[in-house]
């Protein structure tokens, strides 16, 4: 099954698709900060570095489908939420146009649960008929998802459309959730140890890291990140990760923060030394990267951007898994990625059908 892949970033979504068993045979990032990474992480794709916006019909080979995250930050609560009035929000647009044009198979976007804001409502209603009139038609399915649900260890919500092409009477139905979590322990439990501070001004340490790009965000805390506890323990999945690395969470080695007045917290006394941010790896570890995709940048700012902007693999992978079933392919029976064994320890083995 051949896909074209949109808003790329580092390649969440697509390498959720490969180890599917999809070839992803083009994408598309304008970002010059994640070109590098894309490219050492996907030889076999086509990468078009070009804005969406400039983009025919006639530059994307034709395709199975089409999957894409179109800029979120228009619809997040974190950003000005200012939607479709926002010329970031109005990519959607694009992605439909040329969905319009190209009428593959199956289209798969994902964004914020912002988009359920009441002052996205009709935006989002727009959006949802664009997406099932384009073209020939497209029977659409849209719902909230948290990849906690899906062997991610974090707590991250997130709107998926998946519409297949009307003609072909499919419907695409959401895969149940898992009850299993996935905790901290496991996902990063092996890392505690040797991770190292980046160097002033957050600049890289490169090949100097004992373990690859696991280098950690260092400087001040703003009085909003002080405002409420940043610390999940061992035995919990991660709060959502940003494309920050100044709000990255804070380490599970450390205790929970203390309660100073309603909006502000405080570092345990005595335990100051303990709370330290995440580090790349470790964010991308909880995104299910595996370790051996590499992040090139030269600021840690670009690293944790373009990991926090990512769908987390695993739970691409399950959508993919899923979409596949229902067009009669074969999907690639692959162990989920998971970090290697560095201690002896019991470690479940997770394998996604």
């Amino acid at each position: 099954m051949k896909v074209v892949s949109f808003f790329a970033g580092a390649g969440g979504l697509d390498l959720g698709f490969i180890r599917a068993g999809a070839d992803v045979v083009w994408a598309n990032e304008y970002d010059k900060d994640i070109w590098e990474t894309y490219e050492l992480n996907h030889p076999d794709t086509i990468l078009d570095r070009r804005s969406i916006t400039a983009i025919s019909p006639e530059d994307i080979p034709d395709a199975d489908g089409m999957i894409g995250g179109p800029p979120c930050q228009s619809w997040s609560r974190a950003g000005k939420l200012r939607g479709m009035e926002d010329n970031r929000g109005r990519l959607f647009y694009d992605f439909i146009r040329l969905l319009e044009a190209k009428q593959p198979k199956f289209f798969l976007a994902e964004n914020v649960a912002g988009m359920l804001l009441p002052r996205n409502a009709q935006a989002l209603k727009e959006i949802k008929k664009l997406f099932k009139e384009a073209g020939e038609g497209y029977n659409l399915s849209f719902q909230l998802l948290n990849a906690s649900d899906y062997l991610v260890p974090q707590d991250r919500k997130r709107v998926f459309f998946v519409g297949y092409r009307r003609d072909l009477d499919k419907t695409f139905e959401f895969p149940s959730p898992i009850e299993m979590k996935l905790s901290l322990q496991a996902a990063i439990g092996d890392l505690a140890d040797n991770a190292i501070p980046a160097l002033e001004g957050n600049y890289t340490n490169g090949d100097q890291c004992l373990f690859p790009n696991h280098e950690y965000f260092t400087g001040s805390y703003s009085s909003l990140y002080m405002s409420r506890n940043r610390v999940r323990s061992w035995d919990e999945v991660s709060f959502t990760i940003q494309a920050s690395g100044r709000h990255a969470p804070l380490h599970p080695q450390a205790p929970k923060m203390e309660t100073v007045d309603k909006d502000r917290k405080q570092f345990v006394p005595g335990s100051e030394h303990l709370y330290r941010r995440l580090s790349v790896r470790e964010v991308a570890r909880i995104q299910t990267f595996p370790d051996e995709f590499i992040f090139k940048y030269r600021n840690l700012a670009a690293g944790y951007k373009m990991i926090g902007n990512a769908v987390p693999v695993r739970l691409a992978q399950v959508m993919a898994t899923k979409i596949m079933e229902d067009f009669g392919e074969t999907a690639i029976e692959q162990a989920a990625p998971s970090p290697p064994k560095r201690r002896k320890r019991k470690r479940m083995r997770i394998r996604i059908k």
